[in-house]
């Protein structure tokens, strides 16, 4: 009799989807016992976008998470994501780091490795897989699941067949959209099926409402695991319930053996435990078909609208999903996964706030060209190419054989810090970010994010406005609807509305930002004066030699330095927004004659970072 075995992600890759990867380990350890008793597969818990977010955001230890899990899941393996040269960060590793991570991630608890390439450029996976393999844990390769002109099973069957012969243990249908559908899932399992003996594992997010279909069509065509995550945080963004493919399936021969009522208990606790985190709730981790087109995975779209919300931006998220496939085909359709969907994602937000295609190119997007992240499936846009790199030479040779071995300097970096090898590791995904946590954590002064109270903040409501309302100006009615805002402290704060269904965009001046003449009378607006300065301290731009951001980010680099000659198009700051870094160019050639940032400001639109006096 066949049976289907179930991975549960509610430890990962759910929390990941819904509520931007921000669930803390102190609230996954209590339901642990309850976890392990049921039976899964695996229990994926690790990688993907949880290194990232403890550090950054939860101030936690990634690897003290995974070393608590592993206690608490005595019976269960543990899953991990691994982007396989990438590891957990947003670049390519040399050999001996990733031999290193996979090393340290075993011995701390992983059991299962699922590996794979954005690009699903095969040469990238190789040493994870090796790695894995040598330290006798479990190796799942994994295919990027896509779809555009040159992407067909006929190129799947290709790419399934190299990962066998590279001694994977289970292959697994990556399809980080939910961009299968049923009879795709179909085709492509029993095209796999017949072309390589690995167990298939099938692997769909919920948010085009077709995935639990096609997980029972694949399983009628002879995939044996299903990834799928407790309905406390399923479906939408997420993936197919736990509980109700279990019940699908019990009866059948594809029974799971799986105990309902059990699940049912873990799912109050979760649910409960999801209330804690409702600032992170995203409005677009519902049922959405428009990712059929623009492909944006289901990790992606709560991070994306969490970081538009935060620059004052949301109300433009329509107009980002629309670029993301054009940016997508000028970089030759990669499959959008990390780090892809970020380099891909946040080209296209910058593309849409400049208000001009590839007026600002990212550093990642520049490297993407040069072939620092492997071979892009299909030719790129070379006019594009030339905006970005000019005339770079693009690399053929796997990016990797160009990295010198990197575990020596980055511990002798890392020793003023670092405790140990799981903390140079940690400084080696987030260097910047790494350090700082490190020496937070060694000095006891960690602060992790707030979470708000939902009851204090509904209490507090009736002291601000509505964000809805009419308004009715010289006898005519108008709906308007709040949809946005930017920040607070700015001397003209934007606001996004939607009146009568246009989308509009206004600024309010606050009174505290008004300055009356002296000789003006009381009530009297008529000397207004621009402030000099932001809230920040730094000047307001007022001439072409201002260099300004297009969003908000921190300062990793100055490049330029006062006294410096600079050409306009040159280099002058690098900033890191949305997870990904960008160099602020100058827009005249000239003198660096004042500097008004150093590394690890935080600096938004509207302020000049530095000036040029122009030539």
């Amino acid at each position: 009799m066949a049976k289907v075995f179930v991975s549960e992600l509610v430890l990962r890759d759910g929390h990941q989807s819904l509520i931007a990867t921000r669930m803390r380990t102190d609230d996954m350890l209590p339901i642990c016992a309850k976890l392990d008793a049921i039976g899964f597969w695996s229990l994926e818990a690790w990688g993907g976008a949880t290194f990232d977010a403890c550090v950054r955001f939860l101030k936690e230890d990634p690897w003290e998470r995974l070393a608590k899990l592993r206690k608490a899941l005595p019976n269960s393996r543990i899953q991990m994501l691994l982007r396989g040269q990438n590891l957990l960060g947003y670049r390519h590793y040399s050999d001996d780091v990733v031999r290193a991570f996979v090393q340290k991630s075993a011995d701390n608890g992983v059991d299962v490795f699922r590996i794979f390439d954005a690009m699903n450029d095969m040469r990238n996976l190789k040493t994870s897989i090796e790695a894995v393999k040598k330290v006798g844990k479990h190796a799942e390769g994994a295919i990027s699941y896509t779809t555009s002109p040159v992407h067909d099973i006929a190129h799947f069957v290709e790419l399934a067949k190299e990962l066998e012969s590279m001694g994977c243990d289970t292959l697994a249908i990556k399809d980080m959209a939910g961009l299968l559908t049923p009879q795709s899932t179909h085709d492509l399992v029993k095209a796999l099926r017949a072309a390589v003996s690995l167990p298939i594992h099938l692997h769909s997010h919920a948010t085009s409402g077709l995935s639990a279909m096609c997980f029972l069509k694949g399983i009628e065509a002879g995939a044996t695991i299903i990834d799928t995550c407790n309905s406390s945080f399923g479906e939408g963004a997420s993936h197919p319930s736990t509980e109700s493919i279990v019940a699908a399936l019990k009866g059948t021969e594809y029974d799971t053996g799986l105990d309902l009522v059990a699940l049912q208990e873990i799912t109050a606790y979760f649910r409960d435990v999801r209330k804690k985190y409702w600032q992170f709730e995203s409005e677009f981790t519902g049922v959405d078909t428009r990712v059929l087109v623009n492909q944006v995975p289901g990790g992606m779209i709560s991070n994306l609208s969490n970081q538009l919300k935060e620059q004052g931006a949301l109300n433009r998220i329509d107009e980002v999903l629309a670029e993301i496939p054009r940016v997508r085909e000028d970089l030759g359709f990669p499959p959008l996964v990390t780090p892809t969907s970020q380099i891909v994602g946040t080209q296209a937000v910058l593309n849409v706030m400049t208000g001009a295609r590839y007026k600002s190119i990212t550093n990642e997007v520049k490297n993407y060209f040069l072939g620092r992240y492997g071979q892009s499936p299909a030719p790129v846009n070379e006019s594009v190419k030339k905006l970005a790199v000019n005339d770079g030479e693009t690399i053929t040779c796997r990016p990797a054989d160009l990295l010198a071995p990197e575990m020596a300097k980055l511990t002798v970096e890392a020793e003023r810090f670092a405790k140990s090898e799981e903390d140079t590791l940690t400084y080696a995904m987030f260097p910047d970010i790494g350090q700082t946590y490190l020496q937070e954590r060694n000095a006891g002064s960690l602060v992790p994010e707030a979470l708000l109270d939902k009851e204090s903040v509904n209490a507090a409501a009736p002291r601000f406005a509505p964000n809805e309302f009419k308004v009715t100006l010289h006898g005519e009615t108008f709906h308007i609807n709040l949809t946005g805002s930017g920040h607070s402290g700015e001397e003209k704060r934007p606001y996004y509305v939607s009146v009568d269904g246009i989308a509009e965009e206004v600024f309010v001046e606050t009174l505290s930002e008004i300055e009356v003449s002296g000789g003006a009378g009381a009530g009297s607006s008529s000397g207004k004066k621009k402030p000099a300065s932001s809230s920040s301290g730094r000047p307001r731009p007022s001439h072409a030699g201002h260099v300004t951001t297009s969003m908000p980010g921190t300062i990793v680099a100055v490049i330029a330095k006062i006294g410096d000659k600079v050409k306009a198009g040159d280099a002058v700051v690098v900033i890191e927004a949305m997870k990904m870094e960008n160099e602020i160019q100058a827009a005249t050639s000239g003198v660096v004659v004042a500097i008004h940032v150093t590394k690890g400001d935080m600096v938004n639109p509207d302020e000049a970072l530095l000036e040029i006096q122009p030539e």
